[in-house]
């Protein structure tokens, strides 16, 4: 049992991480006024492209992405998610970010587009 406990003690705390949500654009609960043509959403882990998810929906919950997430060749925790031409409205972003060492978070936001 001691082994045990020192071979955990010897894992680093990045093995362990789960990503957080650090940032996104258009901004968390933020009023745009052109319709951004993508997504950005800022995570602290390198991501699974496979299996995380992002999801725009308007009001009436209708879909509004316009294809498949990618992660940023240059940053493995930075998310790209093309989205439809949106018109005025509130929009709804729910994602689900399984990190590279398979931790999984979730969360979701929202923003307004007001010309």
């Amino acid at each position: 049992m001691k082994f045990l406990s020192a071979v955990l003690v010897l894992i680093p705390a990045s093995v362990q991480a789960h990503a957080m949500l650090q940032g996104a654009m258009p901004p968390v609960g933020s009023v745009v006024a052109v319709s951004p043509a993508a997504l950005q959403l800022n995570f602290d882990n390198a991501l699974d492209p496979v299996r995380s998810r992002v999801s725009v929906t308007d009001a009436a919950g209708t879909p509004e992405t316009a294809g498949a997430l990618r992660v940023d060749p240059a940053n493995a925790g930075h998310l790209l998610v093309p989205i439809s031409k949106l018109g005025s409205g509130t929009y709804t972003v729910r994602w689900v970010a399984i990190s590279t060492d398979l931790h999984r978070t979730q969360g979701s936001y929202h923003f307004r587009v007001a010309p």
